[in-house]
């Protein structure tokens, strides 16, 4: 079982991506080949093709999306080839689950979708007081419409129907999870003897020939990449903000018309004594308990001033009963609709009928009112101001887009210009690479614009780049003003640096030599070794020491111990490790075994269902016809 996930690995690598990661996927694509895009077929399922095109409106579809919820994320990592090709796969996949589920004749109903959304804490904050859905609101929090919202979540739930009977039906047995978390758990008690390079690095020397051979055996890594100074432009709707002329009189109209969203909802302080009664009940116990509390009506008329000592006494509600029935102060839609239309219709003091809603049967008294408040307008005048520029930004935006457009393109000997006219701030960057940094910040991370600041026009004749669109109503333009082509640094300026890695490449080398002769020697007389106090390490319990060396002590033959081995750590130099025994493992909680049990299960759902996906992937001709980027390539498996 064990062997089968590892052999495997690289199914469950990709159905983590495939199938966990795609409701957040972030990512687009870029050119993968030489020539016109435009139309280029990229992939195709069922005998439908996903062009270029298709590809790049997913990119800017996701990417904006994620950094509508998480502005601060890094840019860079939404921009890498393995992100891009990312999408390209999910697409693929979305593609293969559609053409099964339309096979299958799998739809969602319109009923199945409204209980979704009826149920979705997270649509609330899009409903006013009345219930009603504001769709604008949620476009502009979530860059959806909610078409494009009900789309997407319709289409979740029909894949969720492909793959359910493959996932839902998946399972272990009681064998496979005992050696399968028996191997996962595995403990070693070992003793380590490290060999640092940096204990060798004194009786290494270099002469100047020994440089110019490395050198010259490594030149590739002694590379200056081109590089560019450039100043820059960048259209948002910041900017756009201030554009946005705003007149009195719509900031006092827009104020009457909203004076809800700037104050207090009216609260009122209810109690309740509570005679419960489940909907599904029988008629004779619902029955039952309605006449109890009728009766409890009756005896409050006689006497109001009883209402607390009744409700202590009688009421079913344990969170109120104690307290004699004070829920403290609510206001709308913090109740169910038949006790909220109760106690809004009370006036202060008064006690209702009996009520009935699903939990049973109330009887409401309003204990006190607290008015809804209205900030004055003069207090959020300057919230006002800001979301009426926010709403008009975009439209803002659109003219000073066509406006930013014709002039970096009509005087593209300057950037200038278009500051000017549209109040931009020029801005400049030195050493811009054509292959974004880790640490690169802002329009520099997007791979169009450098890709337009590295073009033939923009190098060679300092013209600026063209308008690039770099995120969601967002445009920069750049132009190079210092170029530097790409160039093999010459030995003398990177002597230092030579001398620094060829030390350290011999160091380890003497460090692994001296680690070999030691174990040889420790094997045939153990007396006289020199190792490190012994330790208990586990995959989950490392021990500070690196990995290769965990991984070596938990491949050791448990059948002839104490066993030696020596682990060759590269630049990190040589490991001798002794293995002096097996450590049980604890026998886990019964609540931890239950747990690991489960999600043992997962993985084999997980795996089941990737196997599934193949298969599905086989059935509907799916093929992606671009390379895979080498950064996501999985090495294959020994």
């Amino acid at each position: 079982m064990f062997d089968f996930f590892r052999k495997y690995n690289k199914f469950m690598m990709v159905l983590l991506f495939l199938l966990i990661i795609p409701s957040f996927v972030l990512f687009g694509v870029e050119r993968y080949t030489q020539g016109d895009s435009k139309g280029e077929k990229v992939a195709h399922v069922d005998g439908q093709d996903i062009t270029r095109p298709e590809w790049e409106a997913q990119h800017r579809s996701e990417v904006d999306r994620i950094r509508q919820r998480a502005p601060n994320i890094d840019a860079a990592m939404l921009d890498s080839d393995a992100a891009r090709y990312a999408t390209l796969e999910r697409m693929v996949r979305d593609r293969v689950l559609a053409a099964a589920a339309t096979k299958d004749k799998l739809s969602v109903t319109d009923e199945h979708l409204a209980r979704l959304f009826a149920s979705d804490p997270a649509l609330i904050n899009f409903r006013d007081a009345n219930g009603k859905f504001d769709a604008q609101l949620f476009a502009r929090a979530t860059g959806q419409s909610p078409q494009q919202y009900e789309a997407a979540v319709r289409g979740a739930v029909v894949t969720q129907q492909v793959l359910s009977g493959v996932t839902d039906s998946a399972f272990a047995t009681p064998a496979e999870t005992a050696a399968t978390l028996d191997a996962f758990h595995a403990q070693r008690e070992i003793q380590v003897a490290r060999f640092d390079p940096a204990a060798f690095a004194a009786k290494v020397n270099v002469s100047d020939g020994d440089l110019d051979t490395y050198y010259k055996a490594h030149v590739a890594q002694f590379q200056a990449p081109e590089q560019a100074d450039i100043q820059y432009l960048v259209l948002d709707l910041e900017a756009a903000k201030k554009r946005v002329v705003l007149n009195d009189a719509d900031v006092k109209t827009y104020y009457d018309q909203n004076q809800a969203r700037y104050g207090s909802k009216e609260e009122r302080r209810a109690g309740h004594i509570l005679i419960a009664a489940a909907a599904d009940a029988p008629a004779a116990d619902k029955a039952k308990a309605k006449a109890k509390a009728e009766e409890l009506l009756a005896e409050l008329k006689k006497n109001p001033a009883a209402f607390a000592d009744l409700a202590r006494k009688n009421s079913q509600d344990p969170g109120s009963a104690e307290k004699g029935g004070d829920l403290d102060f609510v206001t709308r839609g913090a109740m169910v609709k038949p006790f909220e239309d109760a106690l809004f219709a009370l006036k202060k003091g008064e006690i209702s009928d009996v009520v009935e809603t699903e939990f049973g049967y109330h009887i409401i008294r309003l204990e006190d009112i607290k008015p809804a408040v209205v900030q004055p307008f003069d207090q959020v005048r300057t919230a006002i101001e800001g979301e009426l520029r926010s709403q008009q930004a975009v439209q803002e935006f659109a003219k000073a887009a066509e406006e930013f457009s014709d002039i970096v393109y009509q005087q593209a000997d300057s950037l200038q210009p278009a500051a000017d006219k549209l109040k931009l701030t020029v801005q400049t960057a030195q050493g811009v690479l054509r292959q974004p940094p880790a640490d690169a910040k802002g329009v520099l991370t997007n791979r169009n614009f450098v890709a337009a600041l590295f073009a033939p026009d923009s190098v060679e004749r300092k013209h600026n780049t063209e308008a690039v669109e770099v995120g969601t109503n967002e445009l920069a333009a750049g132009r190079v003003v210092k170029y530097s082509p790409a160039r093999t640094q010459p030995l003398e300026e990177v002597k230092d640096k030579v001398r620094a890695e060829l030390i350290a490449e011999r160091a380890a080398e003497l460090a692994r030599k001296e680690g070999e002769a030691k174990l040889a020697a420790w094997k045939a007389d153990a007396k006289g070794a020199a190792l490190a106090a012994p330790v208990t390490v586990s995959r989950q319990a490392a021990q500070s020491l690196p990995p290769p060396v965990v991984a070596a002590a938990l491949r050791a033959d448990t059948a002839q111990l104490p066993a030696w081995m020596g682990v060759d750590l590269g630049t990190q130099g040589y490991a001798v490790v002794k293995v002096n025994k097996a450590v049980p493992r604890d026998p886990p909680a019964p609540e931890m075994a239950k747990a690991e049990s489960s999600q043992l299960i997962q993985v084999v759902a997980g795996a089941e269902q990737m196997a599934y996906y193949e298969l599905l992937k086989q059935r509907y001709k799916a093929e992606i016809t671009v390379a895979r980027p080498q950064e996501i390539a999985i090495a294959p498996q020994r």
